[in-house]
């Protein structure tokens, strides 16, 4: 009987693991999550990475032989080519040699990556990026995470860094401290927690409207909230929002003169914001971006969901095994 050929893609995150396994195509044939164990500095997830396929290829009357590779994303820094992990934070991570640890336990090959760098090949291969050779990936949620595709390759740079679009200086001078250790990063202005900063700032300043009123009721204010009291009009939330979106589309607009890509796409929590988002961006990004530049890139908002990183891993094997 000859072997399946599938691709298995594992995303893994600091509190669930996502697994599925593609056909070559990239249609999904099954997909799962288990939860993550940090225990133990994350020593333990390679083997239940390789039990909980096992269990699942079992179940499908296949076993590893019927696997092309595995193509695993995590958060943090990669070598790609080695799959070694310097540094993942949120798992525990730290010079990790996942790749062999991984083929060990399964006796298949491994391929890793970023998570956001798989996000963004994910969304190219079978999402928003339909197939595009050059494409910038913008993800908006607790902070800015970026993935390049360039001629159809995940950019990496020289030691595995390209795409932290998020730590872009936006604010050069006076900036908010960002987790990196530095000042004024893009994402302290243009993540769902730097817009939800940025309305903190205003409510406490201008005690009306509203956001104030909201944020009195719940004792709370999100991303969503902004943009939804910005459409009513508020004042404060439509001042937050331009903010938000000025250093966005001086950041993407920029990184766009310098990259060219064919589309731009926006994911993460603050992308449910959909057409709100791309019409308070677009007037920013077009101010910025050279005139041919603006006129020829499409900004479209990502498809996949959180299934963009497992089909991320899943082309990474494609590509790769």
């Amino acid at each position: 009987m000859e072997n399946k050929n599938w691709l298995a893609g594992v995303d893994v995150g600091g509190t669930t693991i996502k697994l599925a396994i593609l056909d070559e195509d990239g249609s999904f044939i099954t997909k799962w999550e288990v939860p993550t164990d940090i225990s133990d500095s994350g020593h333990h997830i390679p083997g239940h990475i390789a039990s909980a396929l096992g269990d699942k290829l079992y179940s499908l009357d296949a076993g590893f032989k019927d696997i092309k590779g595995i193509g695993v994303g995590a958060p943090g820094f990669i070598e790609a080519d080695t799959g070694f992990i310097y540094q993942a934070v949120n798992i525990g991570w730290r010079n990790y040699p996942l790749k062999e640890r991984l083929e060990k336990e399964t006796g298949v090959p491994v391929f890793a990556d970023n998570d956001a760098n798989l996000a963004a090949a994910g969304e190219m291969w079978k999402g928003a990026g339909d197939g595009a050779k050059n494409m910038l990936c913008v993800t908006l949620g607790t902070g800015v995470g970026g993935g390049i595709i360039s001629e159809g390759f995940v950019l990496h740079g020289a030691c595995g860094m390209a795409g932290e679009i998020g730590h872009i200086t936006s604010v050069p001078e006076g900036g908010a401290p960002c987790n990196c250790g530095k000042t004024g990063c893009l994402e302290t202005v243009s993540s769902a927690t730097g817009i939800v900063r940025l309305a903190m700032e205003k409510i406490e300043s201008n005690k009306a409207g509203a956001l104030y009123d909201q944020f009195e009721n719940t004792g709370m204010i999100t991303a969503k909230d902004v943009f939804d009291a910005a459409e009513k009009n508020d004042q404060s939330a439509k001042e937050v929002i331009h903010e938000a979106m000025y250093h966005l589309g001086l950041a993407i607009g920029n990184l766009a003169n310098s990259l060219n890509p064919n589309v731009i796409v926006i994911g993460g929590g603050v992308s449910k914001a959909e057409e709100k988002l791309l019409n308070a961006l677009r007037p920013h990004f077009d101010r910025f971006a050279l005139p041919k530049i603006a006129e020829e890139t499409t900004f479209q908002i990502a498809r996949l969901g959180n299934d963009a990183g497992v089909i991320g891993a899943a082309w990474l094997v494609k590509e790769k095994g």
